[in-house]
């Protein structure tokens, strides 16, 4: 058994940065661009296997250069990409522009994502998923979760309407602020059957409803882009509860992570090791 298995998306990440968002109908000069290996599948993926934990990955990359790229990167981290399936369809793409304050706004082409085949993950501790990827995979997945009393982990992004039998599949749902709201809120969530709410809300922190409600403090960190910081956390909560630390212990390492992640440009590459984590940690205790 392995500790954490992730389904999801595979993009590649086209990024400009630009002074500040242009408003509708507006265009403004950047002042850089990059691409980068991302799409919250591969994130969080990368983000588990720096944490320490044994990862697979369930996705789909197109017949192209970018998908190989996608591959090779995950691999590298030492994530087991043998289940990232080749399609026909391009690779997805991630178009994100990130101003000064290093705030972004994502446009995401699913591509090959929207085409992902059905497929087996291996037995783990922990199934992770998000919504790149089409809603009836991440079901299947969770369905066969369930079934081997692994812990189902759902990170509702992009938000999307959810049915209550889709939610009574997730042990944890780890929503932004504004995802939160569009799925209807912590109650309808809970009413639903999801036994744990964890909010992110950026510099102001996590709130977290298990039964009780707790506010964390965030870590106190400078930002300079927050692209990939909710896949840091996605992915090293999965990592720290596969390694069998309590939830509290677990969010607040995920939150050190998901601070460290805002100090670095691009999505995988701000993905941090288990060591500058427990670093960070220690520094801010």
């Amino acid at each position: 058994m392995i500790d954490v298995a992730v389904i999801g998306s595979l993009n590649l990440d086209l990024v400009a940065r630009c002074d500040r968002h242009p408003d509708p109908g507006e265009t403004v000069l950047g002042t850089t661009y990059a691409e980068h290996p991302g799409g919250k599948g591969l994130n969080q993926a990368v983000a588990a296997a720096r944490a320490g934990a044994t990862v697979a990955l369930l996705g789909a990359v197109g017949d192209d250069e970018p998908g190989r790229r996608l591959r090779q990167t995950g691999a590298t981290a030492g994530v087991d990409v043998s289940r990232v399936a080749v399609s026909a369809a391009p690779t997805g793409r991630a178009l994100i522009v990130v101003d000064d304050r290093g705030e972004n706004s994502i446009v995401v082409v699913p591509g090959a994502n929207a085409e992902l085949p059905d497929g087996r993950l291996p037995a783990a501790r922990v199934v992770l998923a998000q919504l790149e990827v089409p809603l009836a995979s991440v079901t299947a997945a969770f369905e066969a979760a369930r079934a081997t009393g692994a812990t189902t982990v759902l990170n509702p992004a992009p938000a999307q309407p959810l049915s209550p039998t889709v939610l009574a599949l997730c042990d944890i749902v780890v929503p932004n602020e504004h995802e939160v709201e569009l799925l209807g809120g912590v109650a309808a969530l809970h009413g639903a059957g999801v036994g744990t709410v964890i909010t992110t809300r950026g510099a102001a922190g996590v709130v977290v409803s298990d039964g009780t409600t707790t506010e964390l403090a965030a870590f106190a960190v400078d930002v300079v882009d927050t692209t990939g910081a909710g896949d840091a956390f996605c992915g090293n909560l999965a990592a720290r509860l596969a390694a069998g630390d309590d939830l509290h212990d677990a969010i607040r390492w995920a939150m050190a992570a998901g601070a460290l992640a805002v100090g670095v440009s691009g999505a995988v590459a701000s993905l941090p090791t288990g060591a500058a984590t427990q670093e960070l940690m220690a520094l801010q205790a």
